[in-house]
């Protein structure tokens, strides 16, 4: 019997082979495991390494040449009609909305509960009601006309969680003397949380000071 038996007498052929009985599926037999363990554990083709060994030290060079020293690398995204911005290396994902699973007794205005990210159950926030950011009106010119709400994975010395937002940027590269301090007039955003704001595409953007964060977090919710 050949090693493709599930395209012939398998599940994807006739359906003649006496196993089927009992173990169902082909995926259940080891015939078929043996075939795709032997996939994976077949040699790269020649010059593979090589070639992806080239490919990631041309591009790590490029990014060096991108962020010069003494620039931060930032996420920009936008809770209601603020646009924040958080360290670049704690965004790990992000994702479509999903379900939110709420907890009873657990689940609150901070806490909202927990989501599947990939398999993953991780427990999501909400940064608006941490920041004490007012629901925007739907109308304002200050909000984009195509809005995209996404979930976010952020992550800190295992300290991970998932928060939604109502539009994100990606990656922006600022110097660090680019930082200003925080008018009281300029941001909703406390003070406590913000380290300065930051001018984007002639936006005020709040650069949340990642610490106080991820401390209030792991206090409030924990």
């Amino acid at each position: 019997m050949t090693n493709n038996c599930w395209k012939k007498i398998g599940v994807a052929g006739d359906r003649s082979c006496p196993e089927l009985k009992g173990i169902i599926h082909c995926r259940n037999c080891p015939v078929y495991s043996a075939a795709g363990r032997s996939l994976l554990e077949r040699e790269a083709p020649q010059d593979y390494l090589e070639e992806w060994t080239n490919l990631l030290s041309t591009s790590g060079a490029a990014t060096q040449r991108l962020a010069p020293r003494g620039t931060i690398s930032l996420g920009v995204f936008r809770l209601e009609r603020e646009w924040l911005a958080l360290p670049a290396h704690l965004f790990k994902e992000v994702t479509p909305t999903c379900v939110i699973h709420t907890l009873p007794h657990r689940s609150n205005s901070i806490f909202l509960g927990l989501v599947n990210i990939r398999g993953e159950i991780q427990m999501c926030v909400s940064l608006k009601a941490l920041l004490g950011l007012e629901t925007a009106d739907a109308n304002s010119q200050s909000i984009s006309p195509v809005v995209y709400e996404r979930r976010v994975v952020v992550d800190k010395e295992g300290s991970r969680w998932v928060f939604p937002v109502d539009e994100i940027y990606g990656i922006h590269r600022i110097h660090a003397n680019e930082l200003r301090n925080v008018p009281a007039t300029v941001s909703k955003v406390p003070e406590t949380y913000t380290k300065g704001i930051i001018k984007w595409r002639d936006r005020n953007v709040s650069y949340l000071d990642e610490e106080l964060l991820f401390y209030t977090l792991n206090k409030k919710v924990l």
